[in-house]
Parts: C-alpha cells; structure tokens; sequence
C-alpha cells in the first residue's frame, strides 16, 4: 500500500508549477520505465505493479522500488488505466547544446505535447541527439509529452532558449520548413547544418525566418491544407538523411 501524502505528491506532479519547482517529472508505462532504468536520468521513487516487477525482476532486483496496486496507480497517474508503474525522476539542468559536427533539430514554438513527443521519436530514430527548443515550446517534461517519446526521452538532449540569441551565433547551413520553397526531394543537403520546425498552427515566426538561410518545402500531390509538425518533421529528417 502507498501511503495517502505519497499518492498526493505524486498527483501534485501532474501540473507544471509543482514539476518546475521541486524540480522532478513522471515517468509512466511499461516501455517508458524501462527505457528510464537504462538512462542516466535520477530516479527518485519507483512504484511498480506486482505483476509488472515480476515480469521484469532482472531489471529492478537492485533498486529500491514500493509496490502498488493499480488502483493506486490510475489514481496517480495522467494514463485512464495504470497497471505498470510509475516513476518520480529528477530534471536535468536546461544545458546549453555543445556542437561537435552534427546536426541540431529545433522547434520553434511547438504547442501541442503530442507533437513533441512523437518529433522527439522521429529524432531518436533518425540519429539526432539534440534538440534546441523555442522558451515557447511545450514543457519537455510534460507527462504527455513524456507518454509519446516512447522511451526516446531518455535518449535526446533538450536545450530550451532564446531562438533569435541562439541562431544569431551560428555559421552553419540553416534550413526551415515553408509552404514555398526548394523542393525537399531536389534539396542537398550540407552537414551539418540545423533544421527548424514551425509551429503547428503559424509555421516558422517572422523573427526566426530571418536567419533561415535556405527555405524547403514538402511538395504536396492532394488537397490537404497542412500537415501535421511531427509528420513533416518525419519526411524532413528522412530527405536529410537519405540525401
């Protein structure tokens, strides 16, 4: 049994404020956990399912865990249905990123947790470990944004900053998402270079356009208005790579 003040914390966890200023985030679901254990991230307190830490004991046996039924965990968690487990983790320190002759995906303004979840997943498959973010991006550690990584959270280095401060210092070949410009399948490609996503709604900001220093387009063959950020995220990285 968890005690009634634990499943309070952990419910407190759930809003922004609370994260921000005790400084720790939730890690929920079976893949999200284990990718979690095998991360250098600081776990605070795991709270397993019985059946979850005996299907998995050869990864927990070492570590210091409270069982809890799931009625505790649904009660705890942001998920309708918890049979697995949560974890309360420690943030990391917004660091800024160290280029060492790789390419940098940013996000300018993303709002939607979902989007960034699943961009975080397209990065991680593509090889991209960095991610800088505009200060008006959806919280890294919203437990949303947390659920649709995947487990890939634990693998990506996320830098939110001022955009214009940050763009301004680099050299480097910056290319950005439009509705008009270069076509993606005719596009080389230099590297490394940086690569910047609008926002869902308004696509790059007229302040960050300025220093996009080669605009590309995804042509589009159908009738639909837009696509989705993480989509277009997906066929950018995928031209990029394969180019």
């Amino acid at each position: 049994m968890i005690s009634k003040s634990l499943i309070k914390y952990v419910i407190s966890l759930q809003s922004k404020k609370n994260r921000t200023e005790e400084n720790l985030f939730l890690v929920e679901g079976a893949k999200s956990i284990i990718e979690l254990i095998n991360s250098d991230f600081q776990v605070e307190q795991l709270l397993l399912s019985n059946d979850f830490y005996l299907k998995n004991e050869n990864i927990f046996k070492n570590l210091s865990f409270q069982i809890s039924n799931e009625d505790e965990l649904s009660k705890m968690s942001s998920f309708v249905n918890n049979n697995t487990g949560i974890a309360i983790v420690k943030q990391k320190p917004n660091l800024p990123i160290e280029f060492k002759n790789h390419s940098v995906l940013v996000l300018d303004e993303i709002k939607d947790p979902g989007n960034l979840g699943t961009i975080i997943r397209i990065a991680d498959w593509y090889g991209f470990k960095d991610i800088v973010c505009s200060n008006s991006t959806v919280e890294f550690y919203n437990p949303k944004v947390i659920a649709s990584t995947m487990g890939s959270f634990s693998r990506i280095n996320i830098f939110y900053t001022n955009l214009i401060e940050f763009l301004q210092l680099q050299k480097c070949q910056i290319y950005g998402a439009f509705l008009n410009g270069e076509n993606i399948h005719q596009t080389k490609f230099e590297k490394p270079s940086i690569i910047v996503i609008g926002s869902e709604s308004f696509g790059i900001s007229d302040e960050i356009s300025q220093f996009i220093t080669k605009k590309i387009t995804i042509p589009r063959f159908g009738t639909a208005e837009s696509l989705n950020a993480g989509v277009a995220t997906g066929i950018f990285l995928d031209n990029f790579m394969r180019n």
